[in-house]
């Protein structure tokens, strides 16, 4: 294949632009039918109507960015599928956050995940904690909407602003239109557009390998089965306690903690559902990793003896999967776009997560508060704060440029900000004695510890021999005489700020590179200091004299278990009592549907 960009044909655009019409359909759709109900609160959490199947498909949607459909194959191909133990840290991360936080938020019935910071702790805690959303959210946003589009430009030509602006645009009109319903349906029908994009690439594969065995077997030749890998090096970028370790906490951080997550099992009609959207969530995500390690190892088996990265073909491995297409499904017309109609599909379910978030917590944090309007014109303002933030996320796309290998920059971005929201939320739903005092300090010190990792990071990068990139060959390499590649051209190795002249003694560098930790690590001590810090301030100010109100707190009625337990119990010991599991009609569990007084945040019953 030439090293110049394959231009897509008429039949890929068609397909294309069927994906973002279909998209800008449901939101008209939804936008016709809720047209009477006039609300804000309908608008920005769906009326809390929806069912647990849609929840979860949406769930599963706004998860599998572009950024897991492009970066995740390409970080197989590089460092091995033992990038699948993450589907470990799915399953824990669901049951916690089904836990722990779940009863809480729908009990509250909040809009805003960080309106219980001010009910629990101060309104500088909310405040502080709505900034970081805020920074999180539009520079991970950014970076979805700018990467693809490059990739796609670099590959096959596509325009790079011409994608960015299509993707805001349809995202914008189905959310300022339809609002929560519009996107929740939009991404279940998009979550079947990213399947159907996945699989044309790994069937296609199989078909031209002669089956799955060839793939695995040359994998397992290329070092790319690497599951028995148990080193509790905490420096190491990719072992079994990393990714289950890190993973656990990043995930939790994302359904426990983050707004746009909360905001959809919230807007379910009972917890029961709520619950279940979790949990059939968690098969979506299995699914989707499953894709991306298949998918990654179909990259090797093709690629295994001429690496288009190394080999100058492409600027970076999250080009890689776009490459693989145009290279084996450009003469299957319709195919190439319908790939590319997945990945501009991940982007704009998790696009239009953000934007939809976005206008929920400025409604909910500072328009609400502060000016009494009528439900007319916050529904209005509702609608134009969609506009302006999907206006914004066109700006921050701009920003993305400087971020480097997608994947590892979703992860330290939600790694600083993560962290500390997760620490600190944890505290306070499982820790009465924690005050606000405690609850602050705690997210200040979990955030500038998680800053200062990144930092260490950035300056000094974890060396070869800690992240361990496997062997990749350009000995294989036959390019036609058109190709764009130099065979002068440096090969491409990992970044440091780190340089060397004739003559220095590389050991004084040695013995002042920081060596940072796994990058999956970052978030763990942002929230370990968090809660950490967050219980030595609150000992230390009188924490154990507060009183909570206790529907701010988790009980164990609250919790899957603690019924089950009982029946099981129960079942053994031959008690008669019938033990339910708990439901939106028990006391303990139904949504208040009243605003809930600030002056609940610490009471005396």
């Amino acid at each position: 294949m030439s090293g110049d960009a394959q231009l897509l044909v008429a039949a890929d655009y068609v397909v294309f632009a069927v994906v973002l019409l279909l998209s800008a359909a449901v939101g008209f759709y939804y936008a016709w039918r809720s047209r009477k109900q006039g609300t804000s609160r309908d608008f920005l959490t769906g009326g809390r109507k929806l069912n647990a199947l849609a929840v979860s498909m949406s769930l599963t949607a706004s998860y599998m960015s572009s950024v897991t459909v492009l970066s995740n194959p390409a970080e197989v191909y590089r460092y091995g599928a033992i990038f699948g133990y993450l589907s470990i840290s799915y399953v824990i991360a669901v049951v916690y956050t089904s836990e722990v936080f779940l009863p809480v938020f729908y009990r509250l019935a909040i809009n805003s995940t960080y309106e219980y910071l001010e009910l629990r702790f101060s309104r500088a805690t909310r405040l502080l904690g709505m900034v970081i959303f805020f920074f999180n959210a539009l520079l991970y946003t950014g970076l979805v909407i700018y990467a693809p589009a490059l990739a796609l430009n670099q590959v096959t030509g596509m325009n790079l602003w011409g994608g960015i602006i299509s993707t805001a645009t349809v995202c914008t009109l189905y959310c300022a239109l339809g609002g929560l319903k519009a996107v929740v349906w939009t991404d279940v029908v998009q979550i079947g557009i990213m399947f159907a994009g996945y699989m044309s690439v790994i069937i296609k594969c199989v078909i031209l390998k002669g089956g799955i065995s060839t793939i695995l077997s040359d994998a397992q030749e290329g070092g790319r089965i690497n599951f028995v890998d148990f080193d509790i090096n905490p420096l190491r970028r990719h072992t079994f306690w990393t990714l289950v370790i890190g993973g656990t906490f990043g995930w939790s951080a994302v359904y426990g903690t983050y707004q746009p997550q909360v905001q959809r099992y919230n807007s379910c009609k009972s917890i029961k559902h709520a619950r279940l959207a979790l949990f059939i969530n968690v098969l979506g995500l299995v699914c989707t990793l499953t894709s991306s390690v298949i998918s990654g190892l179909c990259l090797y088996s093709f690629y295994k003896n001429c690496d288009p990265w190394k080999a100058g073909q492409v600027s970076s491995p999250d080009q890689l999967l776009p490459y693989l297409v145009m290279d084996i499904l450009a003469d299957h017309q319709g195919l190439p776009g319908l790939f590319f109609a997945a990945v501009y599909s991940a982007s704009l379910s998790t696009v239009s997560t953000s934007i939809n978030a976005m206008a929920a917590v400025t409604m909910e944090d500072l328009i609400k508060p502060r000016i009494k309007l009528s439900e007319k014109k916050l529904l209005l303002i509702s609608k134009g704060l969609s506009v302006f933030f999907g206006i914004v996320c066109v700006a921050m796309a701009g920003l993305a440029s400087l971020m480097g290998h997608m994947m590892q920059a979703v992860s330290i971005i939600g790694g600083v900000t993560g962290g500390p929201l997760l620490g600190l939320f944890s505290l306070g739903v499982l820790c009465p004695f924690v005050n606000s005092k405690g609850g602050l300090w705690g997210l200040v010190a979990g955030l500038a510890a998680a800053v200062s990792v990144t930092i260490g990071e950035l300056i000094s990068p974890s060396p070869p021999e800690m992240t361990r990139p496997l062997s990749l060959s350009t000995e294989g390499c036959k390019f036609t005489s058109g190709s764009s590649f130099n065979w002068t051209t440096p090969l491409p190795t990992e970044p440091s700020l780190f340089t060397t002249t004739p003559g220095q003694n590389t050991d004084d560098i040695h013995a002042v590179q920081w060596h940072s930790p796994s990058y999956l690590y970052f978030i763990v001590i942002g929230g370990l200091t968090a809660i950490i810090v967050g219980i030595i301030i609150s000992l230390l100010t009188g924490g154990l004299r507060e009183t909570v109100d206790p529907r701010l707190m988790l009980m164990k009625e609250d919790t899957l278990s603690y019924h089950l337990f009982k029946r099981v119990k129960d079942g053994v010991m031959g008690g008669t009592d019938n033990v339910g599991l708990p439901n939106e009609e028990d006391g303990i569990n139904k949504p208040a549907h009243g605003k809930i007084d600030n002056d609940i945040r610490v009471s005396s019953f």
